[in-house]
């Protein structure tokens, strides 16, 4: 690391020449050294006492640099170990124009699969869920709450809601929320989903080991039996950095624009 420290922080001597912040200067210097691989996953960055001598800059200003990369997910800091350069995440690749639950998705590329229980339960059903899954104030909502991890890697938090007399017994399901409504006859077979970006607070950023504040996105789906009725009503939490949703889309011919 010494000699790829010196080649990375070596200009920043003459950073009295630009314009730019010197954090910014440095936090861009160590990205950039990420991305050409001098410094690689797994790797400790020098003290912020080394940086700063080596740099020339302040501690402060070190301090301001290294944080605003541990925000975007470039470096994590450990206590009591130091500052190091973020694994590298292998990003999914999920298409859009298919209903398949997390566990299928993942099988299919041969990753490992498991989950981590945060809530099975019967509720008194809120106003959203009511609304949704048609539910009248004196009905039960089962609440299925997991983090769903691939290869040792937390990937999303699902949090599903369905009526109590489809799931009365959320505590009897496995590895898949969908086999165990097949088993009853009540697998959905279309859903709609809505993706939206937002930023992790600290409670959802610690499930999935990632500093509070980064960039993830918030799907809401909503899933239908044949027979048009609204079985499962899902809010899950997917992190940013490891998921790419993929839709086909296809040109309309002649005479078929407006159709369903």
């Amino acid at each position: 690391m010494s000699e790829a420290a010196d080649q990375i922080f070596a200009t920043l001597k003459q950073s009295a020449q630009s314009g730019a912040p010197l954090y910014l200067q440095l936090r861009k210097s160590i990205e950039d050294a990420v991305n050409r691989g001098l410094i690689g996953p797994g790797d400790a960055l020098p003290s912020e006492r080394d940086i700063a001598s080596k740099a020339d800059i302040s501690r402060v200003t070190v301090r301001k640099a290294v944080q605003d990369l541990v925000k975007g997910g470039i470096l994590v800091q450990r206590h009591g170990s130091g500052t190091f350069v973020a694994p590298r995440m292998e990003r999914v690749e999920q298409s859009l124009s298919r209903l398949t639950s997390f566990t299928e998705d993942m099988a299919r590329r041969g990753m490992a699969v498991r989950s981590a229980w945060l809530d099975r339960g019967l509720y008194a059903p809120s106003p959203d869920e009511m609304m949704v899954l048609g539910l009248s104030s004196n009905e039960l909502v089962a609440r299925v709450a997991r983090l769903r991890i691939a290869n040792d890697t937390p990937l999303a938090i699902e949090r599903a809601a369905l009526s109590a007399s489809v799931l009365p017994d959320p505590a009897e399901i496995g590895s898949s929320l969908y086999a165990a409504l097949e088993t009853t006859g009540h697998r959905p077979v279309r859903a709609v989903q809505r993706i939206s970006a937002a930023n992790l607070g600290d409670d959802d950023a610690s499930l999935l080991e990632v500093p509070p504040g980064i960039a993830a996105l918030h799907i809401e789906r909503i899933s239908y039996l044949a027979s048009g009725k609204v079985i499962e009503f899902t809010r899950s939490i997917y992190r940013g950095d490891a998921y790419d949703f993929v839709a086909e889309l296809r040109l309309s011919g002649p005479g078929e624009e407006g159709r369903p």
